[in-house]
């Protein structure tokens, strides 16, 4: 067990002892009172020191966490409370906690209709009575789409990744014909772009499946779970967006940005690897080290005319097509007359 895990476990022992009005304690009890507490959590023989006992109760007495117990001692060798009424767990909150507190109810409020915080709204409710929140609209807006279709399958996936169920999943992607099911071993959960997905083992491969286009999920208990111990941060560290390739190595994509635009590039980067390589009054050259997939061409194209991708040439000549068939689209797309 943790020393953290063991501090807290002294300090609601030591709380209850010196709370208790029919009992006197000495600082030997509440040392036995200590090591009988560590022992049923733990199941072993656990001894707390006389120094580590008198320690936690200076630091209860103290500032250092926030409880400024009136610990005292009376008889020259009893410990207690002297306010009877007092408990660290009743530690009341100063009105800069309270406003706090209250600005992250507001927060927790814009998550009430989302799958996997129902749950939590009867926890929102107590902590908005708790510390009289305001019925304030919220200052903070997340962006969110509640019509979002796949969020109701956010439950089962989230707990197939925390207890390590396999899941058969029956899925149809949009170039798909009919569905199919496929079984794999659920690592991650990636939100991008207002879209969820879920990072999966698939065939000894690494997939990511659209959580708007699963149709059904069970669990499959009869094949053993592979745990590919992804850290999300390292797993996403070189791309944009959720697709990963393990063949491919990132590349330094060179684009420049015109004037009017290049100050929202600076200030919210495309990637975490952006560089400055030289800035004029027509514009700004950037450089990412990212690797080149449908994510990192949509975002580019999204910016329009206000970008030109420099390097590497494969991916500028694919932008170019993209830009020339968007043309010719526009010229040839007969649009009705408005009435």
């Amino acid at each position: 067990m943790s020393s953290n895990k063991n501090a807290l476990i002294r300090y609601k022992t030591l709380d209850k002892c010196l709370k208790n009005k029919y009992r006197k304690y000495t600082l030997e009890d509440l040392i036995d009172e200590c090591s009988e507490a560590l022992f049923e959590f733990e199941g072993k023989e656990s001894y707390v020191s006389k120094r580590t006992v008198q320690l936690d109760l200076q630091n209860m007495r103290s500032e250092k966490f926030g409880y400024e117990a009136p610990i005292e001692v009376y008889e020259r060798k009893y410990y207690r409370y002297s306010d009877p009424e007092y408990s660290i767990h009743n530690i009341s909150v100063n009105e800069s906690d309270l406003k706090a507190m209250n600005n992250a109810v507001q927060i927790l409020k814009q998550f009430k209709d989302f799958s996997m915080f129902k749950e939590m709204n009867g926890v929102i409710q107590k902590l908005e009575d708790s510390i009289h929140a305001t019925s304030q609209k919220s200052i903070i807006h997340l962006d969110k789409n509640e019509q979002l279709k796949g969020l109701e399958h956010i439950d089962i996936l989230y707990e197939s990744i925390a207890s390590k169920k396999v899941l058969k999943i029956l899925y149809k992607s949009f170039t798909a014909r009919e569905s199919n099911i496929f079984t794999v071993h659920p690592q991650l959960l990636k939100e991008f772009n207002n879209r969820w997905f879920l990072i999966c083992l698939y065939k000894q491969k690494m997939y990511n499946l659209a959580l708007d286009r699963m149709e059904s999920i069970e669990t499959d208990d009869s094949i053993v779970y592979i745990d590919m111990e992804l850290d999300g941060d390292e797993y996403f560290k070189d791309i944009v967006g959720v697709t990963v390739s393990e063949s491919m190595d990132p590349r330094n994509v060179v684009f420049w940005v015109d004037s009017g635009n290049a100050p929202y590039v600076k200030t919210k980067p495309l990637h975490k690897s952006q560089e400055i390589i030289k800035e004029d009054h027509d514009g700004t050259l950037f450089k990412i080290c990212v690797q080149i997939n449908y994510e990192l061409e949509r975002l580019l194209l999204g910016f329009g005319d206000s970008l030109v991708v420099h390097k590497p040439k494969k991916l500028r000549l694919k932008m170019e097509e993209k830009f020339n068939a968007g043309c010719k689209n526009y010229q040839s797309l007969v649009v009705p007359e408005e009435n």
